[in-house]
């Protein structure tokens, strides 16, 4: 095997250097009296504003350390890097709409109000090395714009990508507002969170870490979590599907890049009557599947990041041979160093650590059912509620399938794979899989709390409240409206 290739560095940190991120957080915070919670929206929306732009100066370099690191193909490092940006506008957007709609007061019962929403504090934020850049700034932007301060701690794989927005960090926002801290985090993270100076756990990785973390914690009531736990979103196959758009959906939402995606379909179930044809076109589409390194040009099954992984799926897949299952795709589960060829496992059956547990990799476990219930016994019993597919074309049957479904996960989708987008629409988990749900409207509401100053509706405090907003002596009572 060739010899692994250096593609550059990061400073080793520890207890020392995380203390120091997290004093320097905390700092900037000063119990909500710091430079940056207490600027105006409309200037924290510029700030954002000029480390977007600069953000895109560096974006060749972002994407190439984001395509070499984590084995993504060039196409996709583009397009990650491409939907970031998008996401960071649209949240702006939605910041303004949401600031404009509190510049106003009300009056209710004879008590003059207004309602804006305001800050936790401290945000520990945790990204995953799946996507590393989108994921991660899918909590760290929203937290940053509702005036919080971030400790960022990078992933394991996918922190080299972070070293070319240094700098821009440092131009774009006051001192102490972003922290980077590069160390293990089982040694790191559980120090910073038993010190009781973060307020905000925003964490995409497992619920057995989450759950972990949280303990951690001194006071764990004031600990809010926004978590993007594990998922093992199942595809539900109806005998009336239109296989030649099943397959095709479902080869995307298993495989794309590798499968490692929490909204990836991890459980194919199939009615038996057309699970041999099934079978036989998903083995030709997936056989179909160009298997290369990430910049060769329509590669779509890359390297996985690290042999751990290559390890994990070779176990899974001998526990599923040895326990009854068969690989339907000639070559499926070979690997040389860490590049894997996907493999599709049937049939799948209770007890197979692929029946229940999360593979995220290249492993498309399939298996038959006869009636509907047993479907969805799968469903109602597994511990993960993040999404479903449904193909079909009854609507009876559709219909009737829709509505228990909806109460175990949240998001049920109609002949098509499950997916995180667009980002307008809410994000979210049942049971295990998440907790707190991400939009671009609605992480802005996660990484805030409401406030509000009220008075009772008297000639003296209606003349009060008119000084202090013509006068603009507060920054939280005004009726200025953002363009």
């Amino acid at each position: 095997m060739p010899a692994a290739v250096s593609i550059g560095s990061y400073p080793e940190m520890g207890e020392v250097q995380s203390n120091e991120a997290l004093d320097a957080a905390d700092a900037a915070y000063d119990n909500g009296r710091g430079t940056w919670p207490t600027m105006s929206v409309a200037d924290r929306i510029m700030c954002m504003q000029r480390f977007v732009a600069a953000m895109l100066e560096r974006r060749a370099e972002v994407v190439n350390l984001l395509m070499w690191e984590i084995g993504k193909s060039a196409a996709d490092s583009r397009k990650e890097f491409d939907r970031t940006v998008e996401y960071i506008r649209a949240t702006i957007e939605a910041l303004k709409d949401m600031d404009n709609a509190h510049s106003r007061f009300a009056v209710v019962e004879g008590t003059i109000g207004q309602v804006r929403r305001t800050p936790l504090g401290v945000v520990l934020c945790m990204g995953p090395y799946n996507y590393p850049l989108n994921e991660t700034f899918c909590t760290l932007i929203p937290a940053l714009l509702m005036g919080n301060t971030v400790v960022l701690k990078p992933p394991q794989y996918g922190t080299l990508l972070f070293e070319p927005l240094l700098e821009a960090f440092c131009d774009c926002f006051p001192p102490g507002v972003v922290n980077t801290i590069y160390a293990p985090s089982e040694i790191v993270v559980p120090r910073m969170l038993a010190s009781g100076k973060i307020n905000v756990l925003a964490l995409i990785g497992s619920s057995r870490v989450a759950d972990h973390l949280k303990k951690q914690h001194p006071k764990s009531h004031r600990l809010r979590a926004i978590l993007g736990l594990d998922a093992k979103n199942a595809a539900i196959v109806m005998p009336d599907a239109d296989l030649d758009l099943t397959v095709q959906e479902c080869v995307a939402g298993a495989l794309s890049f590798n499968g490692q995606r929490c909204t990836a379909l991890k459980m194919l179930i199939v009615h038996r009557t057309i699970v041999d044809d099934f079978l036989q076109r998903l083995t030709h589409a997936v056989e179909r599947l160009k298997i290369g390194m990430p910049w060769e040009d329509g590669v779509q099954i890359t390297p996985l990041p690290g042999p751990h992984r290559t390890r994990f799926m070779s176990e899974a897949l001998e526990d599923a041979y040895n326990k009854g299952a068969r690989i339907c795709n000639d070559g499926g589960g070979d690997f040389y160093g860490t590049l894997f060829r996907p493999a599709i496992v049937y049939p799948m059956r209770e007890g197979m650590k692929l029946y229940r547990e999360e593979q995220f990799g290249p492993l498309v476990p399939v298996m038959a059912f006869d009636d509907i219930e047993e479907a969805l016994n799968y469903i109602v019993t597994s511990d993960h509620g993040q999404q479903v597919s449904v193909f079909g074309s009854d609507p009876v049957q559709i219909g009737a399938l829709v509505d228990p479904l909806v109460y175990q996960v949240c998001r049920v989708n109609v002949n098509t794979q499950c997916q995180r987008g667009p980002d307008v629409f809410p994000f979210a988990g049942r049971k295990d899989s998440a907790e707190g749900t991400l939009s671009v409207s609605d992480a802005l509401r996660a990484f805030s709390i409401r406030s509000m100053v009220a008075t009772r509706a008297s000639e003296p405090n209606k003349a009060l409240l008119n000084a202090i907003v013509s006068g603009r002596h507060s920054a939280f009572i005004n009726t200025d409206f953002i363009f």
